[in-house]
């Protein structure tokens, strides 16, 4: 049978993890409701618009090569430089889904697994000795006879006309 003191402890510690799930979950949920009218203010949702059309912009295949110097890199290092760039851009913008139209977002979230997908296939299909310029060219060559090729634009032009219903 636990002595007295046994039973303090055991109490206490119950009491200890209930006011830390209490105090948690009441940030957390002041937390939401916060979020909630931050989401509902135009000016920070057309900020975010605005910030969507830029990362789009930035990680559109056409010109990422442009961006990124591929001279001196096999097409392999070209090929962590571009999806490195690519998954940087996104991770820095992230947060701006809270203030976009989900279908938005998942637009840009497509375009993003789109582009990697692109490269790391067009770098599958290269010979294991092949430079950087030799990727940057490929990956040039598929864009222009892919028919997904403006999939860019078209995400660019479904955000704006998100960003113009709040205006």
């Amino acid at each position: 049978m636990p002595d007295s003191n046994e039973i303090l402890i055991i109490l206490v510690t119950v009491l200890i993890v209930v006011g830390l799930y209490y105090f948690v979950y009441a940030k957390n949920k002041v937390v939401v409701s916060d979020v909630s009218t931050i989401v509902k203010n135009p000016s920070l949702q057309l900020q975010a618009y605005e910030r969507m059309i830029l990362l789009v912009d930035r990680i559109s295949l056409a010109n990422l090569i442009s961006r990124t110097p591929a001279n001196g890199l096999t097409a392999r290092e070209l090929q962590v430089v571009l999806t490195r760039n690519i998954r940087d851009e996104f991770d820095y913008n992230i947060t701006q889904q809270i203030y976009i139209h989900p279908e938005a977002w998942k637009a840009v979230r497509n375009l993003k697994e789109n582009n990697l997908l692109v490269i790391n296939q067009v770098a599958g299909n290269l010979p294991i000795h092949a430079s950087g310029l030799e990727l940057s060219r490929a990956v040039m060559e598929f864009t222009l006879t892919d028919s997904k090729s403006n999939l860019p634009e078209l995400v660019s032009e479904a955000l704006s006309f998100e960003a113009k219903k709040l205006m």
